[in-house]
């Protein structure tokens, strides 16, 4: 692939995932990752996507508002995060690429089982705090290996009825704060070098296109048949991902 060819792939994918973004409040990493794995290396892929992730969940948590109160409510699920992403980053350095693969095909099945399954239970108020730790833990795990921690979280929100503009401030805040340890991480292994920072700012553009589109379709689509069309396109996605994985 030339180089021309390369961007404007990156381009499109990320006008994408930032749509899928801006409409349902998370899925950049599942959706820019499950398309870029198609033409890029995983870890290669994971350091593009690093800096649309933080600066688009930085921009949600604006546009959420009501910082301080959710920071408070979610403290031990972004403590847990934070300490599981970094500590995953450090001890998976040198995980072959089909794990990779694996990970984030798992983790994209994963997501669609949550958001089409109607078995939704309700946990109690008073087990809210072990379920945030545990939750966080395992986002921290996903998110170090792949960056895509979306489905332990939605998990966790889905079973705390949270309602829909919760639950877009909810996940800008968490993913935001869990994406400075990512970056870092990366920045440390040595796999954001220099040229693909420059990408990773590169490809922002079509990331807050994205993300403004889905922002004006979100009032005004079907979201039972938008989320039904997004989960067949993870779903195939992901049946890839672990295709590849066990083919090498």
């Amino acid at each position: 692939m030339d180089q021309f060819t390369f961007i404007a792939s990156l381009m499109v994918v990320f006008l994408a995932a930032g749509t899928v973004k801006g409409i349902v409040g998370l899925g950049l990493p599942i959706t820019s990752l499950g398309l870029m794995t198609l033409f890029v290396e995983p870890r290669t892929a994971i350091a593009i996507v690093t800096l649309p992730l933080l600066l688009s969940n930085a921009w949600q948590v604006y546009r959420a508002g009501d910082t301080i109160a959710a920071l408070r409510r979610y403290l031990p699920l972004i403590f847990a995060l934070v300490i599981f992403v970094w500590v995953t980053i450090r001890l998976s350095i040198r995980i072959d690429a089909r794990v990779l693969l694996a990970v984030m095909g798992v983790s994209i099945l994963l997501f669609v089982t949550v958001n089409m399954t109607k078995f939704s239970p309700r946990i109690p108020a008073q087990y809210d705090t072990p379920a945030q730790i545990i939750a966080g833990i395992l986002a921290g795990i996903l998110g170090g290996l792949t960056s895509a921690w979306a489905p332990p979280m939605a998990v966790y929100l889905t079973t705390r009825k949270v309602s829909k503009s919760e639950f877009i401030r909810a996940g800008g805040l968490v993913f935001f704060l869990g994406s400075l340890p990512l970056v870092a991480g990366y920045i440390y292994a040595g796999y954001l070098t220099k040229e693909l920072a420059g990408i990773s700012v590169l490809v922002l553009i079509p990331t807050f296109i994205g993300f403004w589109l889905g922002e004006k379709l979100r009032a005004h689509l079907s979201e039972i048949a938008f989320r039904n069309v997004v989960m067949a396109v993870f779903l195939i996605m992901g049946l890839n991902l672990l295709r590849r994985a066990i083919s090498g």
